[in-house]
C-alpha cells in the first residue's frame, strides 16, 4: 500500500513539474491559427541560445515546413529586453576547456538550425525587438522577414572574445552594401533602431508596442502567401514614423569605410587607418587594437571567401573555424576577460597581427574529414 502511495506521489510530482516547466520552458513552441510561433524564453539570460533550445527548435521548424496547415513561422523573444543576445558562450567555454563534446555539438546544431531557417519553404518572420547579437542574428537574418524596432540593438561582437562572426556571418555580411559588413564584423560596431533596417539586416521597421498587434494580424491572415505577409508588414512599416527623419548613423563615414576596409589583409587595413588619421579612422584603429589578432585574420578571410559561397558552404567553413577556435587560446581568454572576470583586458596569444602566420590561418580553414559539418 505504501508503495502504491509513493508511486502516486511520484506521478503527481511529475504532473506538477510538467505544468510548471511549460511557462518556464526555455523555448515555447505553439501553433496559433496557421502560424507556428517560436518564443525564446530565457529572459534573465537575454534569451541566449543553448543546445537544448536549438534541439527543440530545429525539428519543429522541419515539422511545420512539411505541415499543410502551417502557413508561416514567427520567432520572437520574451522579456522585452532582448530578442536573443547570442549563444550560451559560458557553457561552450566550460565544455571546451575539458574537451567535452558540447563544443562540437553546439556549433553543429546551431549551424544546422541556421541552414534550416535559410532554406525554409514557409515564410519566416523574426521579430528582432531588443538586443539581437551573434546567435540571435543567426536565427533571424537568414529568414524571409526581419522586423526591427526602436529597441533593436544589432552587433556581431565576436572578434572581442577570440571568435569570429559565425552563424552564417560569412554569408550575409559581405553581401551588405559596400564594405559595411567587413566593418561591422571586424569592429563589432553596434547599430540601433532604424539603422538596422538601413544597413539591410532588417527588412521592416515597426514600433515595439505595435508588435503584439502585428503578430495577431499575421496569425489572422487567411492562407497567407509570402506576398500577403509582405503587404501586411509593409502596411505596419509605412505607418511607423519613429526616427523617420534621422540620417543613417554611418552615412558620413561610408566613403571611408568602403575605402579603408577594402584592403586585402588586416595589416593593410591597419596601415590605411593610420595613414588616414581622421578622428573616425583613429577610433576604428583603437577598437581593432583591442580585438584578438587571430580572430581578425580569420574573420577577414571568412568574409572574403564567403562572399562567393552558398550559405551551406559558408556554414561548413565556419564549423571548421569554430573547431579551430575551440582548440586555440584566444576564445577562452576573451570569454574570461569580457564575460567572466569582466576586467576587459584580454592577453591575446599571439598578441600582434604580424605574429599570426598565413600558415596558421590556412590550417584553420582545412576540411575536417568525417568531422566536417553535414547539412
Amino acid at each position: 500500500r505504501l508503495r502504491a502511495l509513493n508511486r502516486l506521489q511520484v506521478i503527481l510530482q511529475h504532473l506538477k513539474m510538467s505544468k510548471q516547466t511549460d511557462s518556464t520552458a526555455e523555448v515555447l513552441l505553439e501553433k496559433k491559427g496557421g502560424a507556428g510561433i517560436i518564443t525564446l524564453n530565457r529572459p534573465k539570460a537575454l534569451n541566449a541560445l543553448n543546445l537544448s533550445m536549438i534541439q527543440q527548435i530545429y525539428p519543429q521548424i522541419k515539422t511545420w515546413e512539411q505541415d499543410p496547415e502551417t502557413f508561416l513561422i514567427i520567432i520572437k523573444g520574451s522579456g522585452g529586453k532582448a530578442f536573443c543576445a547570442g549563444g550560451d558562450i559560458r557553457a561552450i567555454t566550460e565544455a571546451g576547456k575539458v574537451g567535452d563534446k558540447l563544443s562540437q555539438d553546439f556549433f553543429r546544431g546551431e549551424y544546422r538550425l541556421n541552414n534550416a531557417i535559410g532554406t525554409c519553404k514557409k515564410p519566416y518572420v523574426a521579430l528582432i525587438d531588443g538586443i539581437t547579437m551573434g546567435g540571435g542574428v543567426g536565427v533571424s537574418v537568414h529568414g524571409h522577414f526581419r522586423v526591427a524596432t526602436e529597441k533593436t540593438v544589432f552587433a556581431m561582437p565576436e572578434t572581442a572574445i577570440g571568435l569570429f562572426p559565425d552563424v552564417g556571418g560569412g554569408y550575409f555580411l559581405p553581401r551588405l552594401s559596400g564594405k559595411i559588413g567587413y566593418y561591422l564584423a571586424l569592429t563589432g560596431c553596434r547599430l540601433r533602431g532604424r539603422d538596422v533596417l538601413k544597413v539591410g539586416i532588417a527588412t521592416h521597421f515597426v514600433e515595439s508596442e505595435k508588435l503584439p498587434a502585428l503578430e495577431k494580424d499575421l496569425i489572422a491572415l487567411k492562407s497567407p502567401s509570402k506576398e500577403k505577409i509582405a503587404d501586411l508588414l509593409n502596411s505596419y512599416h509605412m505607418k511607423c514614423t519613429i526616427d523617420q527623419e534621422k540620417e543613417f548613423v554611418l552615412d558620413e563615414h561610408m566613403d571611408k569605410i568602403n575605402s579603408l576596409f577594402s584592403a586585402n589583409s588586416m595589416e593593410e587595413i591597419v596601415k590605411k587607418l593610420k595613414q588616414d588619421g581622421s578622428p573616425f579612422a583613429m577610433k576604428q584603429l583603437e577598437t581593432i587594437n583591442k580585438m584578438s589578432p587571430t580572430s581578425l585574420k580569420l574573420t577577414l578571410r571568412q568574409l572574403r571567401e564567403g562572399a562567393s559561397m552558398s550559405l551551406q558552404e559558408v556554414l561548413r567553413m565556419e564549423y571548421r573555424l569554430s573547431q579551430a577556435c575551440m582548440k586555440g587560446h584566444d576564445f577562452y581568454e576573451g570569454v574570461r576577460a569580457v564575460l567572466i572576470d569582466k576586467d576587459q583586458s584580454p592577453k591575446w596569444k599571439p598578441a600582434f597581427l604580424e605574429e599570426v602566420s598565413d600558415e596558421f590561418v590556412d590550417n584553420c580553414f582545412k576540411p575536417l574529414g568525417n568531422d566536417d559539418l553535414k547539412l
